[in-house]
């Protein structure tokens, strides 16, 4: 059940942890060392607005989240009726009762409880964990976790993730919930084939978190999602200007991962040729339409920015054709270099001798 796997998870990212002492029926506040061992710093007086909240939390760490939701939320109700100001204990409150009704399965309305010590207590060290919180949550919807509505789950909520991965960047930039809220959001446009956002979230991501885990793959899919926008040789060819760039940048960074991957000169080869159609096509509209002037500058840049290509050989025979070779521009080369009578037959020469006479020649 997720809402109690939440509320195990949720006790253990918490600092401060109450348990209870059966022999004197008090509770105690307890820590994490730097060793990972619970130690037992104090114990709060019963009565206290400390002793509440530490017993909220007893609670939820014996997966009673209904019982620490009944007790938090009167605590907090009482001092909101209270003139004054309110106790020290209230940014934690706040968080516990979100906690309690995260474990409950209604997270949505613990949002809110986020989302006010968020706003309301930026200095205390509940906002990380606030916003640490929301991160979990977004992450969960983005994954097609539903929303409920009349006690079932049917809402779509893909919307509100993607709302608080972008906050949860902008409210912590440069940490770790930030780094991963920027992956989640980048792979979940990737997911959902937004080609167009999922290529600069991964761009934005690269360029805030240079050394991050997750590089490598942000600039891989960068790749992926930037070749897939291309529709075809009728359509712009820019994409695939940009994806070169992208692939010989993968490449010479991770060049084991770029062969494995296939980003390497063979693809280059089939982008190059690609956007080469895609120039070939847009000349072809221009003669079509008559604009002869603007097919012949299409056709020439073609040439010079894709001289390996087919498309730039038929670019080069229509110039001809039509009278308009440039004089100084250059024949694109051949598929294979061609040699003359004589080189060839030499050639041919060695390669019979080769043959006929290996073994004598060793």
């Amino acid at each position: 059940m997720m809402s109690r796997g939440l509320a195990r998870t949720v006790a253990g990212a918490t600092i401060g942890l109450a348990v209870a002492s059966a022999a004197h029926g008090q509770l105690r506040e307890t820590r994490m060392d730097a060793n990972g061992e619970w130690l037992n710093t104090r114990e709060p007086a019963e009565g206290t607005d400390e002793w509440v909240v530490a017993r909220a939390r007893t609670d939820m760490a014996d997966d009673r989240p209904s019982a620490a939701y009944s007790t938090i939320n009167r605590w907090i109700e009482e001092q909101e009726a209270r003139l004054g100001d309110p106790s020290p204990m209230m940014p934690e409150a706040v968080l516990v009762r979100g906690d309690a009704l995260t474990a409950m399965g209604d997270e949505y309305n613990a949002l809110y409880d986020y989302e006010r010590v968020i706003r309301e207590y930026p200095g205390d060290p509940a906002y990380v964990l606030a916003v640490e919180r929301e991160l979990d949550i977004g992450v969960r919807y983005l994954e097609g976790y539903k929303r409920k509505i009349l006690g079932v789950r049917i809402l779509n909520a893909d919307d509100i993730g993607e709302e608080l991965l972008i906050r949860c960047q902008e409210r912590l930039p440069g940490s770790r919930i930030a780094e991963r809220a920027g992956i989640e959001l980048a792979d979940y446009y990737y997911r959902e084939h937004n080609l167009p956002l999922a290529a600069e979230a991964y761009e934005i991501f690269n360029e805030l978190y240079r050394n991050s885990q997750y590089t490598m793959k942000a600039m891989q899919r960068r790749v992926y999602a930037t070749i897939a926008q291309f529709k075809g040789p009728r359509y712009d060819g820019s994409k695939l200007v940009d994806a070169r760039i992208l692939v010989k940048r993968f490449s010479s960074l991770y060049p084991g991962e770029a062969q494995k991957a296939g980003l390497d000169e063979s693809l280059l080869a089939r982008l190059d040729e690609s956007a080469a159609n895609a120039r070939l096509e847009k000349a072809r509209y221009y003669l079509k339409q008559g604009d002869g002037p603007s097919g012949r500058y299409v056709m020439k840049r073609l040439i010079a920015d894709h001289p390996h290509t087919a498309a730039a050989r038929e670019a080069y025979a229509t110039m001809e054709q039509r009278g308009w070779k440039p004089d100084e521009a250059k024949a694109p080369p051949a598929p294979q270099a061609t040699q003359s009578p004589r080189s060839s037959r030499a050639e041919q020469s060695k390669e019979k001798q080769a043959e006929d006479g290996g073994e004598h020649g060793r």
